[in-house]
């Protein structure tokens, strides 16, 4: 039997703070354990976000915990080709499709839709795609793709199911309410996701995917609030005809009022902790690692 083969994908949109501390040593201690490989990422397809200073710090902070990794580092930036290969796949299919609208325009649709009651949610809040893009007629879409006209790509949920059929995922951490084992995969609860933004010609659903096939990811091990992304990474992988990895999904790092760590909450990144004298054996104790 092949070793496991697992990774670490953090972006590169800021600093590493404690929850990637636990990850990491999470994946690469199980690599270790389990005489196993481990494998960084860098998720850099922001390229307004993304910074290298960002990336440097990242090799910094895992080097300073003591986490090693195999060369040479996959950096999306430089593989973008593989994600328009999986598009053009998937346009093949018939399950992709451009949508023109702008954020305030899908704004005001769904505004418009909530006069009679709430319009549905995404697992993470986020409102489902209210356009009409999907049933354009050709010669509009056309016309619209010659003049130029900005567009993200989306799945064709509905189509996309069809074609896949019944899905589900080996778990072996748990998500949020405590599913485990064989979990059942319902991709339709996120809608017509987009895989290509207009700025950015993939996205982490499409990447993700992609990279975890090409680099032979056995064991995906993240946090659970991805938990709810790996239906529309399994069903993905189905109609992609790629690889299933198992599944772990650990705790969260949580601040002092119980919401997870986040760059967006500017949490305090590793080498802030650093240089106020924290060691790495602290990090652990801290996160609850041995």
């Amino acid at each position: 039997m092949p070793p496991p083969v697992l990774r670490f994908a953090p972006s590169s949109n800021g600093f590493l703070h404690l929850g990637h501390a636990f990850s990491a040593l999470m994946n690469f201690e199980s690599a270790q354990r389990r005489k196993g490989r481990f494998l960084l990422r860098i998720e850099d397809i922001d390229a307004t976000r993304c910074r290298p200073e960002f990336e440097t710090a990242i090799y910094q902070d895992l080097a300073w915990l003591g986490v090693s990794w195999e060369m040479p580092v996959r950096r999306q930036s430089e593989h973008l080709a593989d994600y328009r290969a999986a598009l053009d796949r998937l346009a093949m299919l018939g399950v992709l499709y451009p949508s023109f609208e702008s954020r305030a325009e899908i704004a005001a649709l769904v505004k418009a839709r909530e006069v009679d009651g709430a319009w549905p949610r995404d697992p993470d809040g986020v409102p489902l795609y209210p356009g009409t893009a999907k049933s354009l007629a050709a010669t509009e879409r056309e016309r619209r793709l010659r003049s130029g006209a900005p567009f993200a790509l989306r799945l064709d949920m509905e189509a996309a199911c069809r074609l896949a059929g019944r899905l589900t995922w080996i778990e072996r951490g748990s998500g949020p309410d405590g599913e485990t084992g064989e979990v059942l995969a319902r991709p339709e609860v996120w809608g017509d996701v987009i895989l290509a933004r207009k700025d950015i010609p993939t996205s982490y659903h499409l990447s993700v995917v992609i990279d975890d096939a090409l680099q032979g990811i056995t064991d995906v091990m993240r946090g659970q609030d991805l938990f709810g992304s790996t239906a529309v990474h399994r069903l993905l992988q189905k109609i992609l005809d790629l690889p299933q990895p198992v599944y772990n999904h650990h705790d969260l790092i949580r601040d002092s009022d119980g919401k997870k760590l986040s760059k967006s909450s500017e949490a305090i990144g590793l080498g802030e902790l650093r240089t106020r004298g924290m060691t790495p054996r602290e990090v652990r104790s801290f996160v609850g690692l041995p």
